[in-house]
């Protein structure tokens, strides 16, 4: 009985709060829009804000432009300087011209406080062409999966062999140190909020540049070097090991990271610069990993247990990267592109420069294999 009772003295309360609750919910409203629109030169195009319920009374929104790639932003496309969303509306559509290629950002103002749009924000790019645009997706889809399935050859060919011998140690351990720190670079910048939110306060008018086919090419790419790794604990491998040389420069690499990731823990750098600081290992490790390689294959005169395959999909997703970032940068007349992600296109350059240097020494120079067996030739 006296739980009964208890339990009836607060069930005013529970109901009031429950009222409170709904009440609180119901009032903030919150909108919606598209994150970018792509139209051509001289298109028109209309654009929809959404709210998630029907206002109580008719509100106006700004559109507050906030960048634009040209001096004068009506020269970029034209938009209205704000729009009414009706009472009782849940939507509201207003119309866009563009006239010349370039990029303008927008953020959506309300001083209704019912309205709950911050941060909300529109990226108008107009292009040459949309076809272009749709072509660059693609051209992204296929050096990605390139680079995905260059990985396997390698691995088919030392199972096959049952041998790692003309596999390079020294680029096997350069290569996974590179790749974990692309690894955090990707993760910090697709699945950090924070960090997200500070790369847009530093660049308010940008984009993330780092995709999830980014992220998962990464993270694939460890995983198969750790495979390699585990071939070459089992598989004959001639005596080979990890050279002084690419041991001291893994420790350079590794003491730069803790260095910087100490720095970054202090607050005397952004964990943002930090990512940035990381991905230089990476576009580092990419400029020598292959050198030990080429060299071993020159010593040897053979090309005999580095895979082909690997080598012209390697080249295959190199040269396409580069060229979608050409063509995206000749699509929106903003030719910083390429050099806007440094990992990203020195990872195709000096793939590209390398896997040239790989098929001369595989169809040119070394088209005969040896005649004798291949023996270590790591230096101490």
């Amino acid at each position: 009985m006296c739980d009964l009772g208890l339990a009836k003295r607060w069930l005013p309360a529970q109901l009031l709060l429950l009222w409170m609750l709904t009440n609180i919910s119901e009032s903030r409203v919150y909108l919606s829009v598209p994150d970018a629109v792509t139209l051509e030169e001289f298109y028109k195009a209309n654009v929809t804000i959404t709210s998630s319920s029907p206002l109580n009374q008719s509100t106006v929104i700004q559109l507050n432009v906030t960048y634009s790639s040209k001096q004068n932003y009506s020269s970029v496309i034209t938009l209205p300087e704000q729009v009414l969303l009706p009472v009782g509306e849940t939507a509201v559509t207003f119309n866009v011209t563009s006239h010349a290629v370039g990029q303008v950002t927008t953020y959506l103002l309300s001083n209704d406080t019912y309205l709950n749009s911050l941060s909300l924000r529109i990226r108008f790019m107009v292009v040459h062409s949309s076809a272009l645009s749709v072509i660059n997706q693609v051209i992204g889809w296929i050096y990605f999966l390139a680079w995905s399935v260059s990985f396997y050859p390698q691995a088919w060919e030392n199972w096959r062999r049952k041998s790692v011998v003309g596999l390079n140690f020294d680029f096997l351990a350069l290569n996974l140190t590179g790749f974990i720190a692309y690894s955090i670079f990707n993760i910090g910048l697709f699945w950090v909020p924070y960090i997200k939110e500070e790369y847009l306060k530093r660049n308010p008018d940008g984009i993330d540049p780092v995709n999830a086919n980014d992220v998962f090419f990464s993270l694939h790419a460890v995983l198969l070097c750790l495979l390699y790794i585990s071939q070459a604990a089992v598989y004959e491998r001639g005596g080979q090991k990890v050279s002084w040389m690419a041991l001291f420069l893994l420790l350079i690499g590794w003491t730069f990271a803790l260095v910087v990731l100490f720095v970054a823990v202090a607050k005397q750098i952004t964990w943002l610069d930090y990512l940035y600081y990381i991905s230089y290992i990476k576009l580092a490790v990419t400029l020598i990993k292959y050198v030990p390689q080429a060299y071993m294959n020159y010593r040897r005169q053979s090309t005999e247990g580095w895979s082909i395959g690997n080598v012209l999909l390697d080249f295959t997703g190199g040269t396409l990267s580069i060229l979608q970032m050409i063509l995206q940068s000749y699509n929106n007349d903003e030719w910083k592109l390429v050099f806007g992600d440094p990992t990203k296109f020195g990872l195709g350059l000096f793939s590209v420069v390398f896997d040239i240097l790989f098929m001369t020494q595989h169809y040119c120079l070394y088209r005969q294999p040896p005649q004798y067996e291949a023996v270590s030739e790591q230096d101490e």
